[in-house]
Order: C-alpha cells, then sequence, then structure tokens
C-alpha cells in the first residue's frame, strides 16, 4: 500500500478476538481447547423462532429496505417487552435499531461529540469503545479500575473527572468485562451526577437481561422525559441467541433520535429486516424462553465460582456475573498477554488479556465462561489450578 491511513485509525490496536484467536495453533495436540475468549450464547435460538423466519423470508418485502429507524411494529413490540423488562416510559420514536449494539454505539457518539470532545470511560472497558473513540478522535478520560470494588464505579471518582469538554459518562452492566452489575441506586446517582453536569449518561446494556433473579436494571426509563441526559444501548443477539444476525438497538430522547437517524442513513440505513422480524418475534413470544436461559446462566455462574475459589488456584476471582470472570493472574511481572498466550499453548484454554480492556491491566484476564456448558466448567477451571507459573 503506497498511500496513507488515517493516524487516528494507525494508532488503534488490532481487534483482540482475532488477535487471540490466531494463537490457537499454538494449543498442546490431544488436549481439546476450551474457548472462553468470546461470549457467545452456546444454545441456539428456539426451533420455533427459526421456522417462523423460514416463513418471513418467503416474503418479498423481507429482502427490501425497510425505514432507516426500523419498522413500527418491531419498534412497539421492543417498547412493551420495556415496560415489563424496565417499567419503561419509552416510544416508537425514541428508537433506532442497528446492526448490534456496536453500530448503536457509534451512532450515539458521533451525535454526541466531536474530535476533541471527552468521554468518562469506567475500566476495564468493553474494548470496541475505546476502539472507537480513539478512530473518532474523541479522548478516553478513565474512571480507575479498583480492585476492592470489583470494577464498579465511584460516583465521586467520576465526578472528578468532569471537565468542560466532557460529553458522556460511559458504562456497560452488566459489565463486559467483569460481569459485575451497577446497582439500581447507583445508576440513580450517576444520572443525576449528569444532570447537574448537563452531560450524557449512555449506558451499554447489552446483557441487561441476564441479571440474576431477574432484577429490574434501573428505573431510569420510568420518568417521562427520561431522554433528557440518559442513552441507552441495547444489543438483541445475547438476549434471543442471534449474535450473527446483529441485532441491536440505540434508545434516546426523540431529538437525539432525529439527530442520529442522520448517521444511520450514510452508515447503515437500516437493520435487516430478518433480523427485526426475529427481534419482534423475541419480544411477543419467547419472555419465558429468556427467563429459562437466565436461570440456566445463573447456575453456570454459580458452579464456575464454586469451582474457581475453592483451595489451590493461584489465580484470583475478582468479580463476576452470567458470561464473565475477571481474574487476576499469579505472574506479577508477566503481562496479560503473556499468561494468556501460555494458557493457549500450555493448558489449551483460550482467554482475553487484561490490557486489551484499557491501560494498567496487564495483571488480568477475562474468562468468558458462559459459552461453554455447565459439565465443562469444572474441568476448565482444573486446568488454571494445574498451571503452573
Amino acid at each position: 500500500m503506497r498511500f496513507p491511513v488515517s493516524p487516528l485509525i494507525a494508532g488503534v490496536h488490532p481487534p483482540p478476538i482475532s488477535e487471540v484467536k490466531s494463537w490457537i495453533a499454538g494449543a498442546p495436540a490431544g488436549l481439546p481447547l476450551i474457548d472462553l475468549c468470546q461470549a457467545i450464547p452456546d444454545y441456539p435460538p428456539p426451533r420455533e423462532l427459526t421456522d417462523h423466519l423460514a416463513e418471513v423470508m418467503l416474503d418479498p418485502h423481507t429482502s427490501r429496505y425497510s425505514i432507516d429507524e426500523g419498522l413500527p411494529e418491531v419498534r412497539e413490540a421492543i417498547c412493551g417487552g420495556y415496560r415489563e423488562l424496565y417499567g419503561a416510559c419509552i416510544d416508537p420514536s425514541q428508537l433506532i435499531l442497528t446492526i448490534g449494539a456496536s453500530q448503536a454505539f457509534w451512532l450515539a457518539m458521533v451525535t454526541l461529540c466531536r474530535a476533541g470532545d471527552e468521554v468518562i470511560v469506567q475500566l476495564p472497558a468493553y474494548f470496541d469503545h475505546p476502539m472507537a473513540l480513539e478512530v473518532l478522535g474523541i479522548r478516553c478520560v478513565y474512571a480507575p479500575f479498583e480492585e476492592a470494588r470489583g470494577g464498579l464505579p465511584s460516583v465521586a471518582a467520576i465526578a472528578s473527572l468532569i471537565t468542560e469538554k466532557t460529553r458522556a459518562i460511559l458504562l456497560v452492566t452488566p459489565s463486559n468485562p467483569t460481569g459485575a452489575v451497577i446497582s439500581p441506586e447507583t445508576v440513580r446517582e450517576l444520572h443525576r451526577l449528569a444532570v447537574s453536569r448537563d452531560i450524557a449518561l449512555v449506558l451499554d446494556e447489552t446483557y441487561n437481561s441476564f441479571i440474576t433473579g431477574g432484577v429490574r436494571p434501573h428505573d431510569l426509563f420510568q420518568e417521562p422525559n427520561w431522554g433528557d441526559h440518559f442513552v441507552h444501548i441495547a444489543s438483541f443477539g445475547k438476549t434471543f441467541a442471534l449474535t450473527g444476525y446483529r441485532a441491536g438497538m440505540l434508545a434516546a430522547s426523540e431529538e437525539f433520535i432525529r439527530h442520529a437517524l442522520k448517521a444511520q442513513d450514510t452508515m447503515a440505513v437500516c437493520q435487516p429486516r430478518v433480523a427485526q422480524h426475529a427481534v419482534k418475534y423475541g419480544f411477543e413470544r419467547l419472555s419465558g424462553w429468556v427467563a429459562e436461559n437466565r436461570v440456566m446462566m445463573e447456575r453456570r455462574h454459580e458452579v464456575f465460582r464454586a469451582e474457581f475459589e475453592k483451595p489451590g488456584n493461584a489465580f484470583k476471582l475478582v468479580a463476576s456475573g452470567p458470561f464473565f470472570g475477571w481474574v487476576r493472574h499469579p505472574l506479577p511481572k508477566a503481562t496479560g498477554r503473556e499468561v494468556a498466550r501460555r494458557l493457549v499453548e500450555e493448558a489449551g484454554i483460550l482467554l482475553l488479556p487484561g490490557e486489551v480492556f484499557g491501560p494498567g491491566l496487564e495483571g488480568y484476564l477475562r474468562l468468558a465462561f458462559g459459552n461453554i456448558r455447565e459439565e465443562t466448567i469444572p474441568e476448565a477451571v482444573a486446568r488454571f489450578r494445574e498451571f503452573n507459573p
């Protein structure tokens, strides 16, 4: 290549999952690989959903564009589901259906920010978020990770980072990578902080259907003017086991959505119709199936935590929740990448190093145990216990 690329994108690290999966070639022969790298439900969508979509595909309209924000009947179905999940006061005009939560995040950021603006990002951060902000020339201001807090945010620490350039506070709850859930009370405090400083609270709630006990994530949607300082990002890929369908959503004030649609039209035009039909069916008919999977993931989490915390494990479980465990590794002079690569090559375990989730996190690893079955968890944890630092 003889022409330059943008220096903004040149400075961004490569996609972490692609990097880590390239190490598989060094895995030991004869030892089955245990993949704890990427959070993908190991179960398929229910047969009734795929049968429904087979019928939908026969309709010629399924192959055509929808309006940019998504089909009205799909957005209505989501609003109905959110009234149950959040007690939400939400209207279809406050939604855009997107190509996964990743595109929803891009829409939110390009609508909120200009190059040179600042976004406060809680560490450890979902790696795609800082990557996108760097590409856009938006400065990440990191709220520090405190191991004693299990990675949960400190309102006081975040407040101290707000400047005249701050446009948003960005949080992921339940957290990717730690699995930790920010309490409704803390979400409310952070929202009050955003209101007081006239900035946006942006919550990526991709795993909102997997909070233990089915607890309501927060009550922000119950306010008539919830969109004044709140922007919500969601994915339905985990909820309905549709990760390959790339089904996400951005929810915000009607005014914010009108502006975001300008970027939507130039970026993706619309979410594919087949994904929209899958989401509509899911919200209208699969609430019981979703609840069963939440309970199953809760059991996996309990088994994982009990196994990992047995005596004799040199790795320390710092935080966890359905899908994820955040672990401190036992080699203080080694980076997370070095330890993660050794785990592939010596123990046949694939996972992500802590430093891809933000600066200063070389001492940690992320385990996505939600994509392996319950009966595999003891074997996976045994390999950590048997690892020779």
